[in-house]
């Protein structure tokens, strides 16, 4: 280690690290990882020993996919309660979707807008995605150049009527557009054609909600895109994929070197349709929590690398918009604080380690975000960044001690495995026990 000043060691008989899981004490000084140390390595002088005994110590979570709806629908969500959610949930770094705050973040004026908000309630780092509509192709150089991390669209209704989709010709314009600059498209893909042949009926019948956002309205978007990337060259990332049959075109535009990302999210990979009571609103999203069988494929995707990471697409609104009529009901899954635990429990249950949680939930997204210099895992020269959980631990999901601002998730009532401990950000521990620290998180650029 030199001459570096370690003010703090943090010692566990279970460090996860790119290497393997292993007893070892890992060295902080200044708010970076200055060397992950023999288990038993001597304290130095002036530093703090945290020995959290045989809790696990994963890289604090990276979630790339989060709605903080701050400023303009702040009841939904915000900056303050979002963050404090996510560092109870061992969530260190978060990017922020454009969309359902007001403005959007698809001006460069717009983004200073939402930074001015977020700056002093974040718990942690944030980071933000920019816009792509139809009619602000002349924004998305200046947003790439103010340090927006890629730039989201969708190819169906968004759901909310300031941030309208893309046809195909505005996709491609807007794709060659961000191609050009060596940017990043991260994309709701779902074909609305498809979606307008499905059948559509109102009510609180489940099965009716499923069949009307069927599977091909997901296989041909994802086809779609992955044939205007392969003639642009341009780098795409599919968000909350949904549709297993999607992965055969997945997979196979990876081996030809199409530069195509993969996500999925909690809900997809541990809830499934069958489970879902009618009426049950807490549950909807789009694309929808399809059948049992259609998990077992997506963690088939998961293992084999054709979906990349773990994020959780948290989308929360007022319990009101939680109508139970499926077709009315307000589409969004309220996951921030549980991801962790959430993916854990059925992990385990498949036979998967913390160190895969760790890659799926942290190095993955670290990468796709171009954060994989400072976020992401225990090494040295990375952020001093740490989940502390204990795996063996469980509870019992209860809505009103989740820090989200709205108490609505489809969670209520499980039991889960993997309780977190404790948060730590650059060194410092911000969530310990349901107790957070003042906000100390700082706005994060790409490659700032």
């Amino acid at each position: 280690m030199g001459n570096v000043d370690v003010n703090l060691v943090l010692r566990s008989t279970r460090v996860v690290t790119p290497e393997g899981t292993r007893a070892a004490s890992v060295a902080v000084a200044g708010g970076k990882i200055a060397a992950v140390l023999p288990y038993d390595a001597e304290v130095p002088a002036g530093a703090r020993l945290e020995d959290v005994g045989d809790d696990a110590v994963l890289p604090g979570l990276v979630d790339t996919h989060v709605h903080v709806n701050d400023p303009g629908r702040t009841e939904w969500e915000g900056f303050w309660t979002a963050t404090r959610a996510a560092a109870a949930g061992g969530i260190t770094t978060l990017l922020d979707m454009p969309l359902n705050s007001l403005p959007p973040t698809t001006t460069v004026a717009h983004l200073r807008t939402k930074q001015d908000v977020a700056r002093p309630k974040a718990h942690i780092d944030v980071g933000f995605w920019g816009g792509a509509l139809p009619d602000n192709v002349k924004d998305l150089r200046p947003l790439h150049d103010a340090g927006v991390f890629g730039f989201k669209c969708f190819l169906s209704p968004s759901g909310v009527e300031e941030f309208p989709q893309l046809d195909q010709e505005q996709l491609a314009t807007s794709l060659a557009e961000i191609a050009g600059f060596g940017g990043l498209m991260i994309v709701h893909a779902e074909d609305p054609h498809h979606l307008a042949a499905a059948p559509q009926r109102k009510g609180p019948r489940y099965a009716d909600f499923l069949a009307s956002r069927p599977r091909d309205a997901e296989n041909t978007a994802v086809e779609n895109l992955i044939d205007q990337a392969r003639r642009l060259d341009a780098r795409v990332h599919v968000l909350h994929l949904s549709s297993s049959d999607a992965l055969p075109l997945i997979a196979a535009a990876k081996r030809e070197g199409v530069r195509i990302t993969v996500e999925s999210c909690p809900h997809f990979l541990t809830l499934t349709a069958e489970e879902v009571p009618d009426g049950a609103t807490e549950f909807k999203c789009c694309p929808p929590i399809r059948e049992a069988e259609n998990q077992d494929a997506l963690w088939q995707g998961l293992l084999d690398g054709t979906i990349d990471c773990v994020v959780s697409d948290h989308s929360p609104c007022t319990s009101d918009l939680k109508v139970p009529d499926f077709a009315d009901a307000w589409g969004g899954i309220s996951s921030l604080q549980l991801g962790l635990p959430a993916i854990w429990t059925e992990a385990r249950r498949r036979g998967r380690t913390l160190e895969d949680v760790a890659r799926w939930m942290s190095t993955a997204p670290a990468r796709l975000a171009g954060l994989d210099d400072r976020k992401g895992a225990i090494e040295p020269g990375r952020d001093a960044d740490f989940a502390v959980l204990a795996p063996e631990r469980t509870f019992t999901v209860d809505p009103a001690e989740l820090h989200h601002r709205n108490q609505v998730t489809a969670y209520a009532g499980k039991t889960l495995h993997g309780v977190v401990k404790s948060t730590w950000l650059r060194g410092t521990r911000i969530a310990q026990g349901g107790t957070l620290a003042e906000p100390s998180g700082r706005l994060l650029e790409r490659n700032q």
